[in-house]
C-alpha cells in the first residue's frame, strides 16, 4: 500500500514543498520576532540615553514599559512553545 499512495499523492508533491517552505519561513520570522537580545540592546541604550540627557525621565519611563511589556510578551511565547 505504501507505494499505491506514494503514486497516487505524488501529484500533491509541489503543494508539500511549498507548504514546507511556508513553514520555514514562518519559523524563521518567529525566531527573529521573539529573540530578546535587541529587546535587552534596546533597554540599555535607553538607560545611556536618558544619562546623557538625551531623553527625559518621561520618555524613558514610556518607553521602557513598552520594551518591558515585549520582554513579558517573548517569556509567555517560549513558555507556550515549551
Amino acid at each position: 500500500m505504501g507505494l499505491m499512495s506514494y503514486l497516487l499523492t505524488l501529484p500533491l508533491a509541489p503543494v508539500r514543498a511549498v507548504t514546507w517552505v511556508a513553514q520555514r519561513v514562518v519559523d524563521k520570522a518567529e525566531e527573529e520576532y521573539y529573540d530578546p537580545a535587541p529587546i535587552w540592546r534596546s533597554l540599555a541604550e535607553l538607560e545611556q540615553q536618558l544619562q546623557r540627557g538625551e531623553i527625559d525621565q518621561e520618555t524613558f519611563d514610556l518607553q521602557e514599559d513598552e520594551l518591558l511589556d515585549r520582554l513579558t510578551e517573548i517569556t509567555e511565547f517560549r513558555y507556550r512553545q515549551s
